[in-house]
């Protein structure tokens, strides 16, 4: 992993990559309500690099697909006991003019800051009222956030060890159990515009806190059964028939390479096709950046 490209290339405008961000990127991102409140503090706050600093919070979140469980697309219910990503160069940026990952224009700092630590984190960890997962905080330069960064690598130890992405937990359907472990290692690396979602996030005041949020959409894996199955959410995603169908006695337990051996090649070919879509920032799109 030649992380120093990464650094490069986000901070000096970003060499062209794959671009994917979400499964369906036809589909508008939705948009950000809006209420008096919340422009007034874009108003105060500025554009970048506004005077003053606060407290700005890294956190991760895998959403309720994760926490709560759901039903794939080919009516397996899915619970995750954890779920590990391993998260590097984890970078916050105050741009002008804002950047979008799905457009041409070049990411613009004003402002960044990053986290210099290499974190696992589980995704699966808290209930339905948990808050996106706390990475690091730190004392940062006040001021509009609207775009980051962030690599997933091989974790060097704990209970990642060896892997980017660990997936644990029980798929069941028709009476049917399977206990998987699912272990990829293939490493990514996302740059992503403003947070889309109910609230606007990254919006620091001179002596406030704010957070940003690394996303992640787990249903582009699985599919999602609330969802009609030919919305691309649906045509796009591997489900969980394929892997159900290389368990041995309702256990799974596979990394990338049995994953690659055991599963036909299309089949692996949908996955890892669909793992440089789980990045987003909320609904916000993101584009993963190749060859890193």
């Amino acid at each position: 992993m030649n992380r120093s490209w990464l650094r490069w290339a986000a901070l000096s405008f970003l060499s062209v990559g794959l671009i994917q961000g979400c499964a369906t990127p036809e589909e508008p991102q939705a948009e950000v309500p809006v209420d008096e409140t919340t422009d007034e503090a874009v108003a105060d706050v500025g554009d970048a690099g506004a005077a003053g600093a606060g407290m700005l919070e890294f956190r991760a979140n895998g959403e309720d697909f994760v926490r709560q469980g759901f039903v794939s697309k080919d009516g397996w219910e899915i619970g995750f006991d954890h779920l590990y990503v391993t998260l590097a160069e984890v970078t916050a940026y105050q741009t002008e003019p804002p950047f979008d990952p799905e457009g041409d224009g070049e990411l613009q700092p004003v402002e960044s800051v990053s986290i210099g630590e290499t974190t696992t984190i589980d995704l699966a960890e808290g209930d339905e009222s948990a808050e996106p997962i706390l990475i690091a905080e730190m004392e940062s330069p006040a001021g509009r956030y609207n775009a980051l960064s962030w690599e997933m690598v091989n974790a060097a130890d704990g209970p990642a060890e060896g892997y980017t992405l660990v997936m644990q937990g029980t798929a069941t359907k028709d009476g049917e159990t399977v206990d998987f472990i699912v272990r990829m290692d293939e490493e990514l690396a996302f740059v992503c515009g403003d947070f889309v979602g109910d609230e606007r996030k990254g919006i620091l005041e001179a002596d406030g806190a704010a957070d940003v949020e690394a996303t992640f959409h787990f249903d582009h894996v699985f599919g999602d059964a609330e969802a009609p199955m030919d919305d691309d959410i649906n045509t796009g995603a591997l489900g969980f028939d394929p892997l159900a169908a290389i368990a041995q006695d309702g256990t799974l337990d596979v990394n990338s390479a049995a994953l690659q051996e055991q599963l036909s090649e299309e089949e692996y070919a949908t996955l890892t096709g669909i793992l440089p879509s789980l990045g987003h920032v909320g609904e916000g799109h993101c584009e993963e950046l190749s060859n890193v």
